[in-house]
């Protein structure tokens, strides 16, 4: 849901892209741009044409800017495949919430959906959580789109409103969300999120309070930075305190006892009051989550008019990372042996540190351009990247930006790091790489190319 999810944060193999094959697989990667590579990102996009995803023909216009890359991911489903380190947070969370939070008749008070289709309507993904027309995280630049009317979900907040229409109040929703970004190996255009949401009745929430019976959940008041304008201020500080201590439970149940935690304020359209939760771990302060008091205008919106709630949202490889000491996003994509079998554990509480691979070689190569005078995205160019180079691409880095004196053109210079994570890589394969990269970013971005 949150966290950088704004700000920076059930699926089945695709009839398009069914014969790709997986860049991860020795000798058998094929320079995805050669001019094959290139001309397939423009057939997706050719007027009449559709891409089929999970059973569902979606027409394109000039909005879908779906790659290969991304397509022969759809599917994966890291999050389920059992013994994978993201299982294995998954499930770890999923106990914790089992064992913390039982209902009435003994049964877990959350429910949890984690085979949730990725396919959603951009009504679900932006207007059903309150994100404005205009704003910033909407960019197709930052998005994966099948169309004007369907993407990718960005988060799985996308699922929020549904689920509360449906008329649950206690919920964990986990899955993949798609987000185009720069490449380095905190970044990835796909990776997972983990979201919860509770809701309360006056009742639940003022029991045992004394004179409980007398207090209320709204008001018509104005908003201030502590509070929406339809709430009171008792209500507000219950839900907070009970969200900040889940929250406090459940980091303790994953790190350990003694962890140094603090709270910042934020903003997310769908929460307010918003906090992000920093934990200190060996010596530094980690973002690792977001969270607030869910807007009672979606609630609203969603036929729970009497009921006011939370919502939290954070990232599972981001965990995974910290909690393994995970290096590299990619790894998680790995189907190197000596990767998984360190996540084959007999209980999923069991502590790993995760035992590196060999560190192969970098190859180091530079991209340099003019720009178009108008339309160019720089997340176009990393998407690019990423359906050119695959998993080979360690990261991108924008070292050179230059403005001609007379033409006032601008010129940017890449430099791109490819390194395989299970082998090394050779000067040859590189070349027709980054040759092919080269011939498709003129074709497709409109550069004027600098080699």
């Amino acid at each position: 849901m949150m966290g950088s999810a704004l700000r920076r944060g059930a699926h089945a193999y695709v009839y398009l892209v069914s014969k790709a094959s997986h860049i991860s697989r020795g000798h058998q990667h094929q320079a995805w741009g050669s001019r094959p590579a290139a001309a397939e990102c423009a057939a997706q996009r050719a007027p009449g044409s559709v891409v089929e995803l999970l059973g569902t023909s979606y027409p394109q216009d000039d909005y879908s800017n779906l790659t290969r890359k991304v397509l022969t991911r759809v599917g994966r489903n890291l999050h389920n495949q059992q013994h994978h380190p993201l299982w294995l947070i998954k499930e770890r969370v999923k106990e914790h919430f089992y064992k913390q939070y039982v209902g009435r008749f003994g049964t877990p008070l959350f429910s949890v959906y984690d085979s949730l289709s990725p396919v959603v309507t951009t009504w679900q993904n932006f207007d059903s959580l309150l994100i404005p027309a205009d704003h910033p995280s909407r960019k197709k630049g930052d998005n994966y789109y099948l169309n004007r009317t369907h993407m990718l979900r960005a988060h799985t907040s996308a699922h929020q409103w549904d689920l509360l229409h449906a008329g649950l109040d206690a919920f964990l929703v986990v899955g993949d969300v798609y987000r185009r970004d720069q490449i380095d190996s905190q970044h990835y255009p796909i990776f997972h999120q983990l979201e919860a949401v509770r809701l309360f009745s006056k009742h639940e929430l003022f029991a045992g309070i004394k004179d409980g019976e007398n207090l209320q959940l709204f008001e018509q008041s104005s908003r201030s930075v502590h509070k929406q304008e339809t709430h009171t201020m008792e209500a507000v500080k219950l839900v907070e305190f009970d969200l900040k201590q889940t929250l406090t439970r459940l980091v303790a149940h994953l790190f350990g006892d003694g962890l140094e935690i603090r709270w910042v304020d934020c903003y997310f359209p769908f929460t307010h009051p918003s906090f992000e939760m920093e934990i200190n771990f060996h010596g530094e302060w980690l973002e690792v989550l977001g969270c607030g008091v869910m807007e009672q205008q979606l609630v609203n919106s969603a036929g729970a008019q009497d009921r006011i709630g939370w919502a939290f949202g954070l990232g599972l490889e981001r965990l995974a990372m910290i909690l393994y000491d995970i290096p590299d996003i990619r790894l998680f994509w790995s189907e190197d042996e000596r990767f998984l079998k360190q996540f084959r554990v007999s209980n999923i509480n069991q502590k790993v540190k995760f035992q590196p691979l060999s560190k192969f070689p970098p190859m180091i190569n530079d991209i340099s351009f003019w720009l178009p005078s108008e339309n160019y995205a720089e997340n176009d160019f990393y998407d690019l990247v990423r359906t050119i180079g695959g998993d080979l691409v360690e990261k991108v880095d924008l070292i050179d930006k230059f403005e001609h004196p007379k033409t006032h053109k601008t010129s940017h210079c890449y430099r791109i790091t490819y390194r395989h994570m299970e082998r090394t890589l050779s000067q040859r394969e590189v070349r027709h790489i980054h040759q092919a990269l080269q011939e498709a970013v003129v074709q497709r971005l409109g550069v004027e190319g600098r080699f």
